[in-house]
């Protein structure tokens, strides 16, 4: 059936994509924690610059070296919130884009998952359908050996366990069904003076051979 194939295509296409969304959402996890790292990072400092700011307005530094050095100090707190912000920002960016991925991942896996069901319902339905043609013909089959001599179904028996399950075979346009070889006309003349009920069989492949209207003899 086409669809086991496409059911093999598809289980590989939803395993990789499955690695490749898994890797995704590692990353995104990595990123999360990495966002609220910088996060707390910037309200740290920024923390201890409001901290710093409120003592000098109060007045509560009031020796001037030491006035001095807190100013120099919240220079270089404010070159700090600026950097850390900047790693802030990027890091956002980049959870950005590895959510977007994810996202993306996952709406092929669900696709993916969706063709998966309807390619099974398919199959399932065509197997219904074999099935049934397979019991008919079982049946049919029953029907037609029922009324054949006991030797002629032993000798047919025999030829299809020997002959790949095919042990009879139509003659068609002086062409075997079973070895699709022509006959020659030696054959074929032994084949048309013979009555209606002989067993007949093909001298290449000896499968028992059926006449048909279509036989050309």
């Amino acid at each position: 059936m086409p669809e086991t194939a496409e059911l093999d295509a598809l289980s590989r296409n939803r395993t990789e994509v499955a690695d490749q969304a898994r890797d995704a959402q590692i990353r995104v996890d990595d990123l999360t924690r990495e966002q609220k790292k910088a996060d707390a990072d910037v309200e740290q400092v920024k923390t201890r610059r409001k901290r710093d700011q409120d003592r000098i307005d109060q007045g509560l530094v009031s020796n001037p070296k030491d006035l001095e050095r807190m100013q120099h100090e919240m220079v270089s707190l404010e070159r700090r919130i600026t950097s850390l912000e900047d790693t802030e920002l990027e890091v956002m960016e980049q959870l950005e884009s590895a959510q977007a991925e994810l996202s993306s991942l996952q709406e092929q896996l669900a696709g993916i998952e969706e063709s998966l069901a309807a390619t099974k319902k398919r199959r399932d339905e065509k197997a219904g359908t074999v099935n049934d043609e397979l019991v008919k013909v079982v049946e049919e089959r029953k029907q037609t050996a029922s009324g054949m001599p006991e030797d002629l179904m032993a000798l047919y028996t025999k030829l299809r366990e020997q002959k790949g399950g095919v042990g009879a075979a139509a003659l068609r346009a002086r062409r075997c069904g079973g070895c699709r070889l022509d006959l020659n006309a030696a054959d074929l003349g032994v084949i048309a003076k013979a009555p209606s009920d002989e067993v007949l069989r093909c001298e290449e492949c000896n499968r028992i051979l059926v006449r048909t209207s279509e036989s050309g003899l």
